[in-house]
């Protein structure tokens, strides 16, 4: 196993467990979806694997903090501290929230 160089104790906060290495994957994109990339790259000056690792960065961090919420929401109607509403009542209450709205 290859160790991390050793760091001042007053700057290292945690040991990283194992050096991270990047890794070449191939990513088979639509033709449209290509050419809107590639555009982009042209406009921004910027790489299209820039751009690609970007958005999956985004994507992912999006993904993870959704995923959170939804557990936590689970939990908390698992546990009993919030009941669940039922799906019609609560499209029934938007409709008439947008209806009030629309004649006031």
């Amino acid at each position: 196993m290859v160790r991390p160089p050793a760091l001042p104790s007053e700057i290292a906060l945690t040991v990283p467990q194992r050096l991270s290495r990047l890794t070449i994957m191939v990513v088979h994109l639509k033709p449209e979806t290509e050419s809107r990339l590639q555009e982009l790259a042209a406009t921004t000056g910027r790489a299209p694997d820039e751009l690609v690792e970007d958005a999956m960065t985004g994507y992912l961090a999006e993904l993870t903090q959704v995923r959170a919420k939804l557990d936590s929401r689970y939990d908390e109607i698992k546990s009993g501290r919030v009941q669940p509403i039922n799906g019609e009542n609560a499209f029934a209450q938007l409709r008439q929230k947008s209806q009030d709205r629309r004649r006031s």
